[in-house]
């Protein structure tokens, strides 16, 4: 964690965990769909229309109608993805930083090295 804090201002990780759990409950969304309807009596399901239908009514007007509902989540979070991996980096003055270089994506890949990588005991 403390490698995260040394790279990036701290405003900028606190943006990018913001950006990137509203991408990761869309793709969640989009992940329960596939399984469950809508409206589904199930708890988790409840918990992701609640919370992302605001941001998808947000993202309405650049929503293609052709989509079907079960891709209109992933199409907005694609939105998030993009802004957390071209549009931050360039406002910062950073280049693309590829592919496990957003701040919450790194700790979650680092804190599952450190439980099963190479010379943990199992």
């Amino acid at each position: 964690m403390e490698h995260t804090f040394q790279a990036f201002p701290l405003w900028v990780i606190i943006v990018d965990y913001i950006l990137g759990t509203i991408m990761w409950t869309l793709i969640g969304r989009s992940a329960m769909n596939l399984f469950l309807p809508e409206d589904s009596d199930f708890f988790f399901m409840k918990f992701f229309v609640r919370v992302t239908d605001p941001i998808l009514k947000l993202f309405k007007p650049v929503t293609p109608s052709f989509l079907i509902p079960l891709v209109v989540p992933l199409f907005v979070a694609w939105f998030f993805y993009m802004i957390r991996f071209y549009l931050m980096p360039w406002l910062l003055g950073y280049s693309v930083l590829g592919m496990l270089s957003f701040p919450l994506e790194g700790e979650i890949a680092r804190a599952l090295y450190d439980l099963f990588g190479p010379g943990t005991s199992q």
